[in-house]
């Protein structure tokens, strides 16, 4: 197996597990009254992530040389992702859900910055493939992955004004 493979495998599981534990806290939101919001756009962002790792795995030659300074910078922002999540706890989830009359989480990261998992999300998407060498993939992935989250943040604003 080579450094890209493992590198692929281990992301895909970690996404995986993720969307488990986002799967879990959605139930729970929707048992206490969580209303979700912009559902249209959300198929958009699980396709861009499936095909993210899908792309590496299979236009990345396997036996490219990862740069390890990108690689650990890349290894260095999972702290922040959950952080990110750890602070949110039980609202957190890979959908946006309102509980109405409940404030916005300001602990953690998110007494620093509004959106910290988006920001982590925005420099991982283009890093990892340009660890690898493939700078246009990951520039490519970065622009859509943008524009889903500006969309993203815009629905979440509106979430919140209802």
């Amino acid at each position: 197996m080579s450094t890209l493979d493992v590198v692929v495998a281990l992301v895909a599981a970690q996404r995986l597990i993720e969307l488990g534990w986002a799967r879990h806290n959605l139930t729970r939101l929707r048992a206490r009254g969580g209303i979700e919001h912009g559902a249209g756009h959300y198929p958009f962002i699980v396709s861009l992530h499936a095909a993210w790792l899908l792309a590496m795995a299979v236009l990345i030659p396997a036996d490219a040389t990862p740069d390890p300074f990108m690689l650990a910078l890349y290894v260095l922002l999972q702290p922040l992702r959950y952080w990110a999540i750890a602070s949110l706890g039980e609202y957190w989830t890979t959908r946006v859900i309102v509980i109405p009359g409940t404030a916005p989480v300001r602990r953690g990261p998110y007494r620093f910055l509004r959106h910290p998992n988006y920001l982590v999300v925005a420099i991982e998407i283009p890093l990892l493939p340009a660890a690898f060498g493939a700078w246009i993939m990951g520039a490519a992935f970065g622009v859509f992955n943008i524009a889903l989250l500006v969309h993203r943040i815009a629905v979440e604003r509106a979430a919140r004004r209802d």
